[in-house]
């Protein structure tokens, strides 16, 4: 075996290789549109989440709101996103993914399923089925995401 390429023939190694297939094919989709991870995530955060408060960004992101407020000034300039005052108050702004923004990152559901796709392929559906079993009950006893 070539001493460049990590051995994956033993333990939970194909899940990892697995898991980096899927991040890369996440990565490249993000890349493709001038796009960090942060800035995509923020964008379909607020596009079925509009009219957020930066704070609310700030904590479903797991950053500060000193982090958001810059990040929110690049998408800004790109015209991906628009802060807009509340009435009778000019310093609490709700944000909002703009047509462009929403447009921008229409379609990464479906370039992952499609990454998936080209991950199983080497698969029928009796073994898609079996992995699909094993890997439902790994996951229903690992702990659960939670949401800020």
């Amino acid at each position: 075996m070539n001493d460049d390429m990590p051995d994956f023939s033993q333990g939970l190694q194909p899940i990892r290789w697995i898991a980096w297939a899927q991040r890369k094919a996440g990565d490249d989709w993000i890349r493709a549109r001038d796009l960090s991870h942060e800035q995509a995530f923020v964008l379909g955060y607020l596009e079925k989440n509009p009219g957020s408060i930066q704070r609310d960004i700030a904590e479903v992101s797991r950053t500060s709101a000193a982090s958001v407020s810059s990040l929110l000034q690049g998408l800004e300039r790109r015209g991906l996103v628009e802060r807009r005052s509340e009435a009778g108050d000019e310093r609490r702004k709700r944000v909002f993914a703009t047509v462009a923004g929403v447009e921008l990152i229409a379609g990464f559901a479906d370039a992952m399923i499609a990454a998936d796709e080209t991950l199983l392929a080497p698969l029928d559906e009796d073994e898609r089925a079996t992995l699909h079993t094993l890997l439902t009950t790994i996951t229903t006893a690992l702990p659960q995401p939670t949401r800020p």
